[in-house]
């Protein structure tokens, strides 16, 4: 199991886009993602956690491996544009 915190995964979007991007290099991978504590365990199936730790990065964001869960809990960096930072191209109806 390898364990990366987050903090700048902040919706459900940047939850699909980190998914994704783990997939990408480990289609078996195993997720399980807490948005609340910024949280992303992998059961990796063909990658290590150098591989995972660089594609989570590669989509955007900034992964730290966590070796143990007492960690306290800050808020995450605030980010401009959407909620994710993310430029979309949407415009809100």
């Amino acid at each position: 199991m390898v364990t990366f915190e987050v903090r700048d995964m902040t919706c459900g979007h940047c939850v699909s886009t980190i998914s994704k991007a783990v997939r990408a290099v480990d289609q078996g991978a195993k997720l399980s993602v807490d948005l609340a504590t910024h949280r992303v365990r992998i059961e990796p199936t063909e990658s290590d956690a150098t591989d995972l730790g660089d594609a989570i990065r590669e989509a955007g964001y900034t992964p730290v491996p966590i070796t143990g869960e007492a960690l306290p809990i800050e808020p995450a960096a605030p980010r401009s544009g959407c909620c994710c930072g993310r430029a979309t191209g949407l415009r809100a109806a």
